[in-house]
């Protein structure tokens, strides 16, 4: 009989291209998958990988059988949602992956809550980017995800996959409190033609949604500085350093020198959770998304209140 764990390592090899990628999808060490896939070519009496340069390749043999084993890994998954969905107990292991702003700005909320009501579930969380996010939770690494995208640049969601809007962040635009606009109730970003901007890195959602918005708006950005973390840019625009955009999950405390002025249009990104559609019968995805579109709203209330 063939074990469902050495499937798993050869199938994670098969959809990452290497051993050291699948290790770190299934967060052990590359000895474990290769040891996996060694019991798993006894197991067979095929060979699975052979030498390939410095690395390795799986054969003909081993892409069949990763056929396979995904197909019988999704069943595994039907199964278990079904089971638990009969008992209707919130139980198990959620394995959860969300980007910074959401790991940081709702997370904390909702997994408390989940701590008070589930205390039979054990959650997972992983800080992600959202494209990977996506990714992870489509070939089922991740059983639930939080995502974001832009009013004016939607995320393709791959098909099986289903989402629950938790909320519309509002983003506005941070400046050095000696700017010339500063005092203003609203900017239009072309006002802010010649600005320097402070941006995410390349590759990310929020800089390529910045670079796109800012042409958009018949701005050319000129980026003078790059960072991940919306605090360290908040620090970036105090030093009078350039201007930025931040949404309003992300901002946090506004330091001295800093002046935070909305803008028109209105620019917003939509926060998503994120599951298969197979699995969407789980207890524990339900609770998950229940305790998040509450976590939401107690954000959405507290910036009523500010």
């Amino acid at each position: 009989m063939l074990d469902l764990n050495r499937l798993k390592a050869l199938h994670a090899v098969h959809v990452y291209g290497s051993v050291g990628a699948a290790a770190d999808a299934l967060m052990v060490t590359p000895s474990a998958v290769s040891q996996q896939i060694a019991k798993l070519e006894r197991e067979t009496g095929a060979r699975l990988m052979e030498r390939s340069g410095r690395g390795v390749r799986l054969t003909d043999a081993a892409g069949l059988l990763a056929e396979h084993a995904e197909r019988i890994l999704a069943l595994v998954e039907t199964a278990e949602a079904d089971f638990e969905a009969l008992r209707g107990e919130v139980v198990g292991r959620l394995h959860v992956g969300a980007f910074p702003t959401a790991a940081r700005g709702l997370m904390p909320v909702a997994l408390s809550q989940l701590r008070d009501r589930h205390p039979d579930l054990l959650v997972q969380l992983n800080e992600r980017e959202p494209e990977r996010v996506v990714r992870e939770v489509a070939r089922g690494e991740l059983d639930l995800g939080v995502v974001q995208d832009w009013q004016n640049r939607p995320m393709a969601i791959p098909e099986g996959l289903s989402k629950a809007t938790l909320l519309d962040d509002i983003a506005d635009v941070a400046v050095p409190a000696d700017h010339p606009l500063a005092d203003r109730r609203e900017i239009e970003l072309a006002e802010l033609q010649g600005d320097q901007w402070i941006s995410s890195s390349p590759g990310t959602v929020c800089h390529d949604w910045l670079v796109f918005t800012l042409r958009n708006a018949q701005v050319e950005p000129e980026i003078s500085c790059m960072a991940d973390e919306y605090p360290t840019h908040m620090a970036l625009v105090a030093a009078g350093i350039g201007c930025s955009i931040i949404p309003r999950m992300g901002r946090g405390p506004v330091p001295e020198g800093v002046r935070i002025v909305p803008l028109m249009p209105r620019q917003s990104r939509r926060i998503y959770a994120l599951w298969r559609t197979d699995a969407a019968r789980r207890p524990a995805i339900r609770a998950a998304v229940e305790a998040l579109t509450q976590a939401s709203r107690t954000q959405e209330n507290a910036w009523a209140v500010s």
